[in-house]
């Protein structure tokens, strides 16, 4: 092959590799190979082997579906929403209300009912109550310096949570149907969106059959309909982080989503070309809050039960992790932070500490005393090192903690980096300076050019 042909490649690869999208399929990818590495050394079967990448997928379409909702507040408009887990708990409540069995007579203690409604209303239903809660929550609030805003946000979300453990609204009668919250003992879904969207496009027999004879050549056991539900489920997640991605980044190069960059790198100025920014921020707040709400139906929806507890702030600083990983500001930036978090430091530290005991043959001490004494005394830091290693899984929010402190310190910019965003969502080049005399003047909306954007948006 010549110079110039070798050069030819070099320049598509390179091109190629400039791609975002290219840099999120080899991550994810890879991801998922050494998650089947790591089975491997753990000597999994087919069917743990199948579980995990299930599991993973999972956690990384979720965790990058919230990252998504909160860059459209944060990266895009500067809105610091610290009460994410709030929007996801309204969401998933008021879904299992209104799609939980009707119940007109009443139900046996710790039964609960719901309305009745298809599921699919219910989704819908869940969406709009993040949507309005979130509106009603940005109208007082957004007069708010940002510091201020965030204080009302997780109030808010702590708010909601108290409101699920009350008592008084753990059962009650409206509409001549019995239903509630569930208090402090939660609500049983009996409802479940895969086999309800099997069912729903005529498939629940085939599936069913075919997942019988993969399970048979693949020698999945007995009863192996759940393996492929959570492969199936981790892939219809997949579709919905597409969906969420085309949403924002349409929103992004969208005169909307400039005006809402430009209020985030100032609002006065924006202001002074005429904008309502209360009005955009308002807007930009409920999308964004609908968003969470709907990832939180398809975060809790497979579990077979929601408790006030699971609500807890925790989850909204996992989700803020994720998007400082990938970059403010970022689409591309904010999946690929929720994939390295949720692979990482949401499921790695369990990992980890199974692949360190399956390889070494480490007897681990039971106490911090024990494993702290021959360290000072011996300077023998092998029992500190196999007591850190037992409890990795309860040092995962001080590896979070750290990894946290590194980014600040060293990549503020998130993993993808600053990015150029265009002015416009045309391409300017190509124009001669005659066409862009000519071409009469258009109303200014927003756009800047400025760090913290996608690449390819």
């Amino acid at each position: 092959m010549s110079d110039g042909e070798d050069g030819d490649v070099s320049e598509r690869l390179a091109a190629v590799w400039a791609n975002d999208v290219t840099k999120l399929v080899v991550l994810v990818g890879g991801i998922l190979a050494l998650y089947v590495g790591a089975g491997t050394l753990l000597d999994y079967g087919v069917r743990q082997q199948l579980n995990s990448i299930g599991l993973l997928v999972f956690y990384v379409a979720v965790f990058a579906m919230l990252a998504l909702a909160l860059n459209l507040h944060w990266g895009y408009t500067g809105l610091f929403n610290i009460g994410v887990i709030g929007f996801m708990a309204i969401g998933i409540y008021v879904t299992a209300v209104l799609s939980k069995s009707a119940t007109v007579t009443e139900p046996a203690a710790g039964s609960i009912g719901g309305f009745g409604l298809p599921l699919w209303l219910g989704i819908i239903g869940g969406v709009l109550a993040a949507a309005v809660f979130g509106a009603l929550v940005a109208l007082p609030a957004l007069r708010l310096r940002a510091d201020y805003f965030a204080i009302v946000t997780v109030g808010v979300s702590e708010i909601v949570r108290f409101t699920l453990l009350e008592s008084s609204l753990q059962q009650m009668q409206v509409f001549g149907y019995f239903i509630g919250l569930g208090g402090g003992s939660g609500l049983i879904l009996d409802f479940d969106i895969t086999d309800g969207l099997l069912d729903a496009v005529g498939v629940a027999d085939p599936y069913a059959t075919l997942t019988d004879s993969l399970g048979t050549t693949l020698g999945l056991g007995g009863n192996p309909k759940p393996v492929f539900d959570g492969l199936y489920y981790g892939a219809f997640l997949l579709v919905f982080l597409v969906l969420f991605y085309v949403l924002l980044r349409r929103v992004g190069n969208s005169p909307f989503g400039r005006v809402l960059k430009a209020i985030r790198e100032d609002e006065e100025a924006t202001k002074s070309l005429g904008k309502d920014t209360n009005r955009f921020k308002i807007k930009s707040f409920t999308i964004g809050c609908a968003l969470m709400g709907l990832a939180g139906i398809l975060f809790y929806a497979e579990q077979g039960a929601i408790t006030p507890n699971a609500f807890r702030p925790r989850i909204t600083f996992f989700v803020w992790i994720a998007l400082i990983i990938g970059g403010a500001g970022s689409n591309t930036g904010s999946v690929m932070g929720g994939a390295i978090f949720a692979a990482f430091l949401f499921r790695g530290p369990l990992f980890l500490k199974n692949v360190i005991q399956e390889s070494f043959d480490i007897e681990a001490v039971s106490t911090f005393g024990q494993a702290v004494s021959p360290l000072i005394s011996g300077l023998n830091p092998v029992p500190m090192l196999a007591y850190a290693v037992d409890n990795l899984a309860q040092l995962q929010l001080v590896i979070m903690g750290l990894t946290l402190i590194y980014l600040m310190h060293n990549r503020p910019e998130g993993l993808l980096g600053h990015r150029q965003e265009p002015a416009a969502c045309v391409p300017l080049t190509g124009l001669s300076r005659s066409d862009t005399v000519a071409a009469p003047p258009t109303e200014t909306d927003g756009g800047v050019a400025s760090n913290g954007g996608d690449g390819d948006e």
